[in-house]
């Protein structure tokens, strides 16, 4: 009798038990959820994973940016990949259409979008419609390093980044700006002694580590996620650059200091060569990226860059040189379709080799270097 009455006992714990565990998971799902804005996936039937916080910011981001005119542009390295690798999908899509959410849902910390800052016309009531949003914004600023050869201008300070938090998740805002030779370059995003180092991870993030160079992206604009976003229409070619694209500023100070010591040869015939080399150097540049070869200034003409920020007018030719591995067999007709034939070839390429190659100005010098460890 006493055992039944033990498992009758232990039933009824059991039952309890179930119950009560029952009651708590539908108590969180009809209630708590919904008090935390979690309700989303509920309320529009079998969509899957919109309530996440990263869905949720990035949605509120987009709407704020939209409603303000704010033309910006997503550059997220994590985000750009899963759409890259699965573009017809996405292709496809149409705004509404998708029932689960397969990128902006993925658990990371930052999203990053961009903003051609000269496109930008109200910044400070953006700022502000923001933070009214929900937000907690910091804006970081620096000085600008196109004015550090001006002595009247230099300190002045731009925008260099926003960083939009809501809840847990952030909004990169990486703010890119003009430079003379038709490049986009963000700056070092810098805190100062004022900031909470605690805001954000700072050190997750994927930009600003460095100052950054990008060539000017073509934009299209694509549905993800149900949310309509501007992406680089060429997104291989800019996930490609991201890790190529630490850029370093010309030292101002020193070829100012260079210059009062030896003057600068400002005669027609020197102003008529940096011209032309530069000229030549962009031939160059875009015959090799076409080519996907990566290369660098050497010898004389990066000498003129690093004392004193141009081009050594005395030293009449160009240098540039690339690894072997990078070297290719077409590389000598790609350059002479370009206006740039071979003059002369010094060396073999499985070892060291110098292409003299020559234009109807002025001459181009291709050294090809052995890639060594360490």
């Amino acid at each position: 009798m006493s055992r039944i009455n033990k498992n009758v006992i232990l039933a009824l714990l059991t039952l309890t038990s179930s119950a009560f565990l029952l009651f708590q998971l539908y108590y969180y799902k009809h209630y708590l959820s919904a008090k935390n804005g979690a309700g989303l996936s509920k309320s529009k039937g079998s969509r899957i994973g919109f309530d996440s916080i990263q869905w949720r910011a990035v949605k509120k981001f987009i709407m704020l940016t939209t409603s303000q005119n704010v033309p910006v542009f997503l550059i997220d390295p994590l985000v750009l990949e899963l759409i890259n690798k699965n573009f017809e999908q996405v292709k496809n899509t149409s705004h509404g259409s998708t029932s689960e959410c397969n990128f902006f849902c993925v658990p990371r910390d930052f999203t990053a979008f961009a903003l051609q800052y000269h496109l930008w016309k109200n910044e400070e009531g953006w700022f502000r419609i923001a933070e009214n949003m929900g937000f907690q914004c910091l804006k970081i600023e620096s000085k600008d390093p196109r004015l550090d050869g001006i002595d009247s201008l230099s300190g002045t300070e731009i925008p260099l980044h926003y960083l939009c938090k809501l809840a847990s998740h952030t909004i990169h805002l990486v703010v890119f700006h003009e430079r003379s030779g038709n490049y986009l370059w963000h700056g070092h995003l810098r805190l100062k002694a004022h900031v909470d180092r605690k805001f954000v991870p700072f050190r997750k993030l994927q930009f600003g580590r460095y100052p950054g160079a990008f060539d000017r992206p073509e934009l299209q604009e694509i549905t993800v996620d149900g949310l309509d976003v501007l992406i680089p229409k060429d997104l291989m070619h800019f996930l490609e650059e991201i890790p190529h694209s630490r850029f370093i500023e010309c030292r101002y100070k020193e070829a100012r200091a260079f210059f009062q010591q030896y003057l600068d040869d400002n005669t027609v015939e020197a102003m008529m060569f940096r011209k032309s080399a530069k000229e030549l150097l962009q031939l160059a540049a875009r015959t090799l990226k076409k080519l996907g070869v990566r290369f660098w200034l050497s010898s004389g003409t990066c000498l003129g860059w690093y004392r004193q920020c141009g081009i050594i007018p005395y030293s009449k030719d160009v240098d540039l040189g690339i690894f072997i591995q990078d070297y290719k067999s077409n590389m000598i007709s790609a350059f002479q379709d370009a206006g740039l034939p071979l003059k002369h070839k010094f060396g073999k390429v499985s070892n060291k080799n110098t292409l003299y190659l020559i234009s109807n100005i002025l001459k181009s010098k291709v050294y090809i270097k052995q890639l060594r460890n360490g």
